[in-house]
């Protein structure tokens, strides 16, 4: 394994790869198989925000180790069972080692689910409210590189999306969690040039039926 000066790492089977796998199995098909493949399921959409948010301060490594674990303590993410979390659930939550123990994270998991459900009423889904801040290509870098994925933690479409999901209550939706959101379910195809997922990754994209 190599990488290269473009931020690419060439793996055993020879295929260029995004950096930021480091290498690693489980990784490395995280890469390959879903970070920006295009999501319109509600309860994946709602998994991949709350997942974000408590990568915060934390690698994603440790969150997506951790992944099943997460599901089993949150109802898989149904956000209308989570919205039903009380103060037992939320101590039993504390008390699971398998998942980050952050009360603020573990409480803003069951306040989100709540205005999720409101989102749903309003929009018809959270599929159609999030794919509504599909940014336009003017917003978009004319070439995805190394430099410019590592420079861009957040986005105008990011700012945006994070504003208005904090003013309907939403909370740990900061800018940059929301980008990391955006990359990880295909609102934007940030794999880098000569990755050998971005064609695919666009093809998939361009095949979506918007909701």
């Amino acid at each position: 394994m190599e990488t290269t000066a473009e931020g690419l790492i060439r793996g055993e089977d020879g295929l260029d790869r995004c950096f930021w796998h480091g290498g690693l199995d489980d990784y490395r098909r995280y890469h390959d198989e879903e970070w920006g493949r295009p999501v319109t399921d509600d309860v994946r959409l709602f998994e991949k925000i709350c997942l974000e948010g408590f990568q915060s301060g934390l690698s994603w490594l440790t969150i997506l180790r951790k992944r099943e674990n997460f599901r089993a303590a949150f109802a898989g993410f149904d956000f209308h069972q989570v919205a039903r979390f009380g103060d037992d659930e939320i101590a039993r939550c504390l008390a699971d080692a398998g998942i980050i123990r952050h009360r603020g994270k573990i409480v803003s998991t069951i306040n989100n689910a709540r205005h999720a459900i409101d989102l749903t009423a309003e929009f018809g889904s959270l599929s159609r409210y999030f794919w509504s801040y599909e940014p336009d290509a003017s917003e978009r870098p004319e070439r995805m590189d190394y430099a410019t994925l590592r420079a861009n933690p957040t986005s105008p479409t990011s700012i945006r999306l994070s504003k208005d999901l904090k003013k309907r209550g939403w909370t740990f939706v900061g800018p940059t969690t929301v980008y990391a959101f955006m990359q990880a379910m295909g609102l934007v195809n940030d794999h880098i040039e000569g990755c050998c997922r971005r064609a695919p990754t666009e093809e998939l994209r361009s095949r979506l039926v918007r909701p």
